[in-house]
């Protein structure tokens, strides 16, 4: 079989719709933190350093002490390496934060750690532009790079350099 055909056939088998549970199927939304929903799969230049990003604007939560919800925009960049995050799964795991009491910079810290633990990312940050409450808005950041890596540096410098 000549390369070109096995590499229709490796795609076809990475993207392969019967393995994806979300993906054209009805969505089932989660009343609560659900990471369980998170899918994957397989990248497809794992050769490629590249960036991908996801931008929610409609992301909700609730506050822990007194229940009122908090509005923000979720943005998640990342570099894959073998896995990636397929983006319903995504959309249905944010939704899930929706009923969930967290703080701010709690929700950015598990959105990315749980990310991190789906997919071992080369690196990842979120960030999370909260809508005020009491005249004050919060813009948590949190990012990670693969320990001994090149990544691990690019993350203490972008962290270092934030604004």
């Amino acid at each position: 079989m000549p390369n070109a055909l096995k590499k229709q056939e490796k795609n076809k088998m990475a993207r392969d719709p019967k393995s994806l549970k979300a993906l054209g199927k009805h969505a089932e939304y989660s009343q609560d933190y659900a990471p369980e929903v998170l899918e994957t799969f397989e990248n497809q230049h794992q050769e490629n350093d590249y960036w991908v990003r996801f931008n929610c604007p409609e992301f909700t939560t609730l506050c822990p002490i007194t229940g009122q919800p908090d509005f923000a925009e979720i943005r998640i960049s990342y570099v894959p390496d073998i896995r990636m995050v397929e983006s319903k799964s995504l959309k249905l795991y944010l939704f899930s934060f929706r009923s969930h009491g967290d703080f701010h910079e709690d929700c950015v810290n598990t959105i990315m750690k749980d990310l991190v633990k789906l997919m071992d990312p080369k690196y990842i940050e979120v960030t999370g532009f909260f809508t005020p409450r009491g005249g004050i808005s919060i813009y948590p950041y949190a990012n990670y790079g693969r320990p001994g890596t090149k990544w691990e540096q690019l993350a203490w410098e972008r962290l270092a350099k934030h604004e």
